[in-house]
């Protein structure tokens, strides 16, 4: 894989003109020369595989050598994640961009400790993209996520999207709550398959409040356990992708 990777918009007539902050990323930061192969991909599965062949820091130009396109992971998964403190949410876009979360929902929740409003959320939302987006260059992820302003839990719950998604979980601390193996072994029994789209909320620093898993399981979400120790909710989201992936995938 080429070292370089770019986020571009759809060629024309096999050429591809980068915007003024794509070029100067490839040109001035990781200073990509005339010649040099260039993987543009348009976070939708389709790669180019190109030569640079105008190295303008201020509007770089590729010339296509190959298109190929990737098919997504079997399943799309939505994170649905309770807004931590500080600058943990924008680690927990790079992993789940690396694992290859579909949807990122960022939560408003009772125990959430941030509160952002108007202008600040829109421009919370734009540096999370740019996390998913430098991820994705990263690791070689031709998807980037979808990734929403924040929004209350109760409006997340009644989401005509999240209401279509074949499998609901949420990581939980109680002890009645199932392994994910368990979860995933009902739904095949009764669908003869693994699900093709799964939603896992994960909670916030002190976890959700008593109402909260009470509208969650109304709204048809199992609870589901990631194991005996209380992690952070950033080592919550990505254990809890990690081992969904793995299951959906065997």
């Amino acid at each position: 894989m080429s070292d370089f990777r770019v986020f571009a918009p759809t060629p024309v007539q096999g050429v591809i003109s980068l915007p003024c902050g794509e070029s100067h990323h490839l040109v001035t930061v990781n200073r990509a020369r005339t010649g040099d192969t260039v993987v543009a991909f348009d976070g939708r599965g389709t790669e180019w595989t190109c030569e640079l062949t105008d190295a303008r820091k201020s509007g770089a130009t590729l010339r296509v050598r190959e298109t190929h396109t990737r098919a997504p992971l079997p399943c799309a998964i939505t994170l649905a994640q309770a807004l931590p403190k500080g600058g943990v949410m924008d680690d927990i876009i790079r992993h789940a961009t690396e694992l290859g979360a579909t949807r990122i929902v960022p939560l408003a929740t009772e125990r959430t400790q941030v509160h952002l409003a108007g202008d600040r959320s829109e421009k919370k939302a734009e540096k999370w993209r740019t996390a998913a987006l430098e991820a994705a260059k990263q690791c070689g992820n031709p998807f980037l996520p979808d990734i929403g302003a924040l929004q209350p839990l109760a409006s997340f719950l009644a989401d005509d999207a999240t209401g279509r998604v074949q499998l609901k979980l949420v990581a939980s601390l109680d002890p009645g709550a199932q392994s994910l193996r368990a979860v995933l072994a009902a739904f095949r029994a009764q669908h003869g398959r693994a699900p093709t789209s799964v939603v896992w909320i994960v909670g916030p620093e002190g976890d959700f409040s008593a109402p909260e898993i009470a509208s969650m399981q109304a709204a048809g979400f199992h609870p589901v356990t990631l194991g005996p120790l209380v992690l952070r909710c950033d080592t919550a989201a990505t254990a809890a992708l990690s081992v969904l992936i793995y299951e959906t995938q065997a």
